[in-house]
């Protein structure tokens, strides 16, 4: 049961649900319009002990860290 990212066309609203099989219309939580449409979402990995995104390599900065959070180290 993945969780998607919508956007609702009716009152511009961005909202995650979690999505059941048998889900086939997702109303906005915000104005209950079911004209709403699935996000392009990017994922993260962390490999190796550098962050990557996306099929993108992470900055030379990061490839040294061991750090779970990127804001921790500055770069």
């Amino acid at each position: 049961m993945p969780i998607y990212e919508y956007v609702c066309n009716s009152c511009g609203d961005e909202f995650e649900q979690l999505v059941f099989g048998s889900d086939k219309v997702i109303k906005c939580r915000k104005c209950g319009s079911k004209d709403t449409v699935k996000k392009m979402s990017m994922f993260a990995m962390k490999s190796g002990g550098s962050f990557r995104g996306a099929g993108k390599k992470a900055s030379a900065g990061c490839a040294g860290c061991t750090s779970t959070n990127c804001s921790s180290c500055g770069t």
